[in-house]
């Protein structure tokens, strides 16, 4: 199966300039191509893993990646459906690029005869003026095919300003420039961003380059509706200090039965065959979840090693019984707990039967103690015994943590501070 063929079945290719040509240039020999990232935020978020991952598949094919962190297009950024963007300071913009750049090291290779780049483009637009990027870049868009873009219409009656409509025009150079300087023949990204990448291979046209290509990936939607990469805590983000790697684990595992097999296309690195057995594993026994976890584990070990991978395969395990909580590192163990719902514990240490009430587990101590009674409660996966009974020094983990959990599945932390 050729790359695009791959591509193709995997979903990945919603749109192109002219599939053949596409298929030509990509079926045919190495080429250099670009993705784009603009630092909206410190951290990358999973939405961003279908461009990060596409990227990472076409270098595995035998082409160069540019990987373009929008030092420049950060500071203006495209225009959104609902209102004007907030500009955020330059200083603050430059951080963030810095942060991106780190985030996308481990997916692709910086060394071989494909080796990938990462590119700002801050560094040509920055010294450009404003009369030589009038009459070099804005010469050469008409302004009726601007307003014709969806965004742009819909903002047209609640205003739109001149810093955003002009965000085309950036990325428009973008290409052209990393045409100029670095020979790339191939732009991608997600759909919605057809329209600048078009105006971008447009305008290496009209600069009288190229010919150069373009494909857009499809927008990921989750089979109840809901947007792709949000929880009820907000973003899944990539850092680990604003989504730690047992929470991302998580959201992997979570995954819809109609939404986990698409996701394995769209993301896993694993053969067709490999995909296609877990499909069939999947409808046959959807309870043993066994694609969500592949899924999980693949991703996790992707984006944040495979020791904070292992570290959350763990911690899955060991909170619900079938593991040691004492393997799982404070990091791990705390993140796990806070997911569910952690309680601090200043001054005296309660009962057993009091944490039990007071973590949320029982609704009263006469509910405590008849659970306990029931053998239905468990202290770090012991089954406690005595309802009155304070917790020893030996039994915190990590000198400070305790897992309470009542019957098979509902679990929750205690910290106990000092």
């Amino acid at each position: 199966m050729t790359l695009v063929d791959d591509l193709l079945w995997r979903g990945l290719i919603q749109d192109s300039t002219d599939p053949d040509e596409l298929r030509k240039a990509l079926d045919g020999g190495s080429i250099t191509f670009y993705v784009g990232f603009d630092p909206t935020a410190a951290s990358l978020h999973v939405g961003h893993l279908m461009q990060v991952c596409t990227a990472r598949r076409l270098q595995q094919g035998g082409h160069k990646p540019l990987l373009l962190v929008g030092g420049a297009t950060g500071q203006i950024g495209d225009p959104r459906e609902s209102s004007e963007r907030s500009l955020n300071p330059p200083e603050v913009v430059e951080g963030w690029v810095q942060r991106i750049r780190t985030q996308l090291s481990p997916f692709v290779t910086y060394d071989g005869e494909n080796a990938a780049t990462l590119v700002n483009n801050l560094d040509w637009t920055g010294p450009t003026s404003v009369i030589d990027f009038l009459r070099d870049v804005g010469k050469h868009f008409p302004v009726n095919k601007m307003l014709a873009r969806d965004v742009v219409r819909n903002r047209l009656e609640s205003g739109i300003s001149f810093t955003e409509f002009s965000y085309q025009l950036l990325q428009s150079n973008d290409f052209y420039q990393l045409h100029v300087r670095n020979g790339c023949m191939l732009q991608f990204g997600g759909s919605d961003q057809w329209g600048n990448i078009t105006a971008g291979v447009d305008f290496v046209r009209r600069r009288g380059a190229g010919p150069v290509h373009a494909f857009v990936t499809p927008l990921v939607l989750k089979a109840d509706g809901t947007k792709f990469g949000k929880t009820e805590g907000g973003a899944v983000w990539l850092d680990p200090t604003m989504t730690s790697p047992y929470s991302f684990y998580q959201f992997w595992i979570n995954s819809d039965d109609r939404d986990v097999v698409q996701y394995l296309k769209y993301f896993s690195f694993k053969s067709r065959e490999e995909l296609e057995e877990l499909e069939k594993a999947t409808a046959e026994r959807p309870q043993a979840r066994l694609a969500q976890r592949a899924l999980a584990e693949e991703i996790t070990a992707l984006v944040h090693g495979p020791e904070e991978a292992r570290q959350a395969i763990a911690a899955s395990q060991a909170l619900f019984g079938r593991g040691s909580l004492e393997e799982l590192s404070a990091d791990t163990l705390r993140a796990a707990l806070a997911e569910a719902g952690l309680l601090e514990v200043r001054g005296e240490r309660p009962t057993v039967g009091k944490l039990l009430q007071e973590s949320g587990l029982v609704a009263s101590a006469n509910e405590a103690r008849r659970t306990i009674k029931e053998g239905g409660a468990y202290l770090n996966n012991e089954r406690i015994t005595d309802s009155e009974a304070v917790v020893p020094e030996s039994a915190l983990l990590h000198g400070r943590f305790l897992v309470l959990r009542r019957g098979k599945r509902t679990f929750a932390g205690v910290e106990i501070v000092e």
